[in-house]
């Protein structure tokens, strides 16, 4: 059971309550075989914008300016729908899972709704595909190239920018190239732009059609073939494998199974999902050092929470608030880098943060709190998050269960990482309780204001 709650943690945002109950025992084969379809059934999010009808030639300034200002609050809207979509039974959780870790590796700032969820698309149809797609994808992705300034690379004028973090932090990884060899790369990524409507589009007047060196190779090269240069380098296959182990299997690296993984993934042509499969059916996945080892990154910790305790916002700003006091909120990330992850997810007040969110939640009170961001005052207006839970599934599926063995059960259900506590304290926590509903609630209160329900 351990081991399909490790899974689901890693490939996705844990298990609700029925999920549990269905797929506890579950070997690890079944439950691969089950996350791999669920991925290649989704469908494409829906997009409505208005950016799409609108004719720029026919519209004044003060329109314009109406209408791209109404995108950048859809921001918000389209942050919480993923969340959302993260936190549901019938979603793909391995796809949401690398979509989430693809939007952080590939960080990007969003301005408008719009974009957002087309970046979000071209992500999620290459997320298990293949990597040299997603990057030409990324690289024609208009939000990406208004964030990282490809708008204003032109032949008279090259800027480097995207070319820089193509390399540094999306392919090849820092010491691998050449400060020349950005200044090339950059020339042939010129003319790489959008329209108002947030389409891609290539403007050959401002492309630099000269001959250029790069990696020791000289041709008339565009944007294409400086992404496939690099990826005939192994040491992509490496830089990016490594940052997979880190993320999906621990933050301290085995060496040797990393070079393993990448000399796989060099070999399969950067097939993704191949790779990812073949983690999650490695032994080495499921030793003791690899489980319960992680801190849950807001979003994570979020989703998770969400799936768990089915939890209903009173109105989607309460999403994005628990985002934005936790630290991390989705289509803003602090810098091209991404959010660095790991420890630096805990401090002394999102600690604090953490283990009443729940219970908070749990008992339906209100939860106000500053958010880590306190610059923010429009976040800081909100004061307060609103939501409740329906807890009759978990009622239900727990009739069987006598109450003194529940500790035992919500210990393997809801816990990864090693825990002290011992049922001694649950069960005095538990004096007075008169309903098996509130004994319920009072045992999810417990396990979830514990520490270690923050890692997996």
């Amino acid at each position: 059971m351990q081991k399909i709650n490790h899974l689901y943690w890693r490939a996705g945002f844990g298990l609700s309550p029925q999920e549990w109950e269905e797929k506890k025992n579950w070997t690890i084969n079944k439950a691969l075989n089950d996350l791999f379809k669920q991925a290649q059934k989704a469908r494409p999010l829906n997009n409505p914008s208005s950016l799409s009808n609108m004719n720029p030639n026919m519209m004044n300034k003060s329109a314009l300016k109406e209408l791209i200002e109404k995108e950048r609050k859809k921001v918000g809207e389209r942050n919480a729908e993923w969340i959302l979509r993260m936190s549901s039974n019938n979603e793909s959780a391995l796809l949401e899972r690398m979509t989430l870790f693809w939007h952080g590796h590939f960080a990007c700032r969003s301005r408008s709704g719009h974009l957002a969820v087309n970046q979000l698309n071209a992500i999620r149809k290459h997320a298990l595909g293949n990597f040299r797609d997603l990057v030409l994808a990324i690289a024609k992705d208009p939000s990406m190239i208004r964030y990282l300034n490809n708008q204003q690379n032109k032949k008279q004028s090259p800027n480097e920018n995207f070319a820089r973090e193509l390399m540094e932090l999306f392919t090849i990884g820092r010491g691998h190239y050449t400060e020349q060899d950005i200044k090339e790369a950059a020339r042939a990524f010129t003319g790489w732009s959008s329209n108002l409507k947030g389409e891609y589009v290539f403007r050959r007047f401002q492309h630099d059609y000269g001959q250029k060196e790069f990696f020791g190779k000289k041709g008339n090269f565009d944007g294409t073939d400086i992404i496939d240069m690099l990826l005939e380098k192994r040491q992509t296959a490496y830089f990016i494998s490594s940052k997979i182990y880190r993320y999906f299997v621990n933050t301290k690296i085995d060496e040797a199974i990393v070079r393993d993984l990448a000399d796989g993934f060099y070999r399969s042509n950067y097939d993704i999902g191949q790779l990812m499969r073949r983690i999650f059916e490695s032994p080495w996945f499921y030793e003791a050092k690899n489980i319960g080892h992680k801190v849950k990154s807001p979003v994570e910790y979020s989703a998770g929470l969400i799936r768990l305790l089915d939890i209903q916002f009173e109105n989607q700003n309460g999403i994005i608030f628990l985002q934005r006091a936790l630290g991390q909120t989705l289509f803003n990330p602090p810098n091209v880098a991404g959010w660095p992850g790991g420890k630096s997810w805990i401090d002394n007040s999102t600690l604090m943060l953490r283990l009443s969110v729940a219970a908070a939640i749990l008992n339906q009170a209100e939860v106000a709190f500053r958010p880590k961001a306190e610059a923010e005052e429009r976040v800081r207006k909100m004061g307060r998050l609103k939501a409740t839970v329906n807890l009759g599934r978990f009622k239900e599926l727990t009739a069987g269960i006598p109450d003194q063995q529940l500790f035992d059960y919500f210990k393997s259900y809801l816990l990864l990482a090693d825990t002290k506590t011992s049922p001694m304290l649950f069960r005095r926590m538990m004096n007075g309780v008169k309903t098996r509903e509130q004994l319920i609630q009072r045992g999810l209160v417990f396990f979830t204001s514990l520490p270690e329900f923050q890692m997996c």
